[in-house]
């Protein structure tokens, strides 16, 4: 397997609640954000507004804790499973897709 950037260097990874299914937020991540997850069983990231790696709850405490990784048939996006702790929205939301269009 080798995963499938785009010309920035991220795939985008959906992060979803193992046991409910619900998808919590989208990240984007690049290798060393995807490597970062898979050697530390916490979720990492790529933050494009600030150009650099964060991990899940280094600042609300609210960490996100790998339980699977996949990815798709054209390995270019990512699913994580995870068991959250808290909410995954910065907003303080379960998940950042609570509203409805």
């Amino acid at each position: 397997m080798e995963l499938k950037y785009d010309d920035r260097g991220l795939i985008p990874a959906i992060i979803q609640d193992d046991d409910t299914g619900e998808v919590l937020t989208l990240f984007y991540m690049n290798d060393e954000a995807v490597r970062r997850t898979r050697e530390s069983g916490q979720v990492w990231r790529y933050s494009r507004k600030e150009q650099r790696l964060m991990r899940k709850g280094d600042t609300s405490g609210h960490t996100l804790t790998v339980r699977r990784m996949l990815y798709d048939c054209d390995e270019d996006a990512l699913v994580v499973r995870v068991q959250p702790q808290g909410p995954a929205c910065h907003t303080g939301e379960r998940t950042c897709f609570y509203r409805e269009l």
